[in-house]
């Protein structure tokens, strides 16, 4: 169980602000900080969920760095949280006990590249943006875009996935291996660079997702995919949400490799013209992107068109050229700016489910019908090739009655998904945003997470207060 307190808190233990910055100095020189505004902006993110700034931000450069930092909050009991980009939804690397937050951002090097086995050995700071400019000379690529420029590390911590997901799977399919340091301040490696293996338990995937909880990720080695010889994005309109579901679902269960396939409603529609200026009818559409030869990618599309005209389907519009195809993608990146052009001075709550795509149609009819009822503002955007769709839900921060009924839709949104066999989460993670219906969609499997984390995080140091709350104390147990 956690019983940490923010450094300074308890006097004459050994724990003091200075004495930790001293001896922090000793490991990373002058890349220690306790400097308000810096701790400021690592305690909040893109999430509405309070801030909470750690007591401490350090900015190590190397792997033995990282464990000697570990290793010293390990003695002092101080929480450790790393942090990556700041582009988490859920509160992931929010300092709820304060603490020594790691930002791995200086740990951004590409340290190898095998063209011939197609992967490539990185640090975690590195941003999927900065990795795939360096390979751009390769004929390789990393496919998995959340959307933001997010840094490896972190996308690897919350099992990220975005919108190409539904063709290159998500960072569980695409991470091979992992260098980590766990909280004694060992560093393991997770796997060899073999595309398979049957050695042992699957460390790599247990780490993939654990959102820093079991350890701090120093190295990963990551699948790479060729890049396609051509690339044809385009738009649809559809009369009516379940138009534009029913086309993506046929789409899917005909077999068409589409490489992305993402829904906007009508509210969407015209935040992004508000935005991004897209002059584009405000109804549902499909943004679709295919992958391939130049004859592949023709009848995938033309195969797409068909579909989508079965279902009212009008107004393809392709997107060809490399500057087109860019506007229309940085439009579709940039919904949170234009969900929030539509209520200026709001903050967003992000929703995040997923369900069966046989489900999706009735998950989002209900949700549609809940929104209505409700009076919010809550315009929807999703992956929807893998049943995964999000809502911006437009609140004003200082509204107390709005924000408690963002909540309650919220918890009515999640509830609807588990009972579809979905989950509560398809890509932000839990954090500290879902812990409370992991147990209504696992059940006792979370007390196989707990005994775990428990083992290996005995002193829970690891970004404490995260995932799942801490097993409640047993009659007479002094922990």
């Amino acid at each position: 169980m956690s019983n940490q307190t923010p450094i300074d808190g308890v006097p004459g233990d050994g724990r003091s602000l200075s004495i930790t910055m001293a001896r922090l100095a000793a490991i990373v020189g002058d890349r220690a900080t306790s400097a308000p505004g810096v701790r400021s902006d690592h305690g909040r993110s893109e999430a509405y969920h309070a801030a909470s700034p750690p007591d401490v931000v350090v900015f190590p450069e190397t792997t033995a760095e990282v464990q000697a930092i570990v290793a010293l909050c390990r003695e002092l009991n101080l929480p450790i949280v790393p942090f990556g980009a700041g582009t988490s939804l859920e509160g992931n690397a929010a300092a709820l006990h304060g603490g020594v937050c790691l930002d791995m951002g200086r740990m951004n090097k590409v340290i190898e590249v095998h063209p011939e086995d197609m992967d490539v050995r990185v640090q975690p700071g590195v941003t999927r943006k900065q990795l795939n400019a360096y390979l751009r000379d390769t004929g390789l690529f990393f496919p998995i875009d959340p959307g933001a420029d997010a840094s490896i590390g972190g996308m690897t911590s919350t099992r990220a996935s975005g919108t190409m997901a539904v063709r290159y799977g998500t960072m569980k399919d695409n991470v091979l291996s992992l260098e980590v340091v766990l909280p004694d301040g060992r560093a393991i490696r997770t796997a060899q660079r073999a595309r398979k293996s049957a050695a042992g338990y699957d460390l790599t995937r247990l780490f993939t997702g654990a959102e820093g909880t079991l350890g701090v990720i120093t190295e990963i080695t990551l699948k790479l995919h060729p890049q396609p010889e051509a690339i044809s994005s385009a738009v649809c309109a559809f009369p009516d949400l379940q138009a534009a579901v029913n086309t993506a679902i046929a789409l899917i269960q005909s077999g068409v490799p589409v490489a992305r396939v993402e829904l906007l409603d009508a509210v969407m529609m015209r935040g992004m013209n508000l935005h991004s200026k897209l002059g584009l009818p405000e109804v549902p559409h499909l943004f679709f992107e295919f992958h391939g030869s130049q004859a592949y990618v023709g009848e995938q599309a033309e195969t797409a068109q068909a579909i989508a005209a079965d279902f009212g389907g009008q107004g393809f519009q392709w997107a060809t050229s490399p500057e087109e195809r860019s506007r229309l993608w940085h439009a579709r990146e940039n919904t949170l700016y234009a969900g929030l052009a539509l209520r200026p001075g709001a903050k967003a709550m992000i929703t995040d489910v997923c369900v069966p795509i046989s489900r999706l149609a009735e998950c989002l009819d209900a949700t549609s019908a809940d929104i209505a009822e409700s009076g919010l503002i809550a315009p929807v955007v999703g992956h929807v090739g893998d049943g995964n769709f999000h809502l911006l839900v437009l609140i004003k921060p200082d509204d107390g009655e709005e924000l408690q009924r963002a909540k309650a839709f919220n918890d009515r949104l999640i509830r609807r998904a588990i009972a579809l066999e979905g989950t509560c989460t398809g890509e932000h993670g839990v954090g500290v945003g879902k812990m409370d219906f992991l147990p209504l969609e696992l059940g006792d499997a979370v007390d196989v997470m707990r005994l775990l984390k428990e083992a290996i995080d005995p002193a829970s140091i690891m970004n404490p207060g995260k995932i799942f709350r801490a097993r409640p104390p047993v009659e007479g147990d002094a922990s």
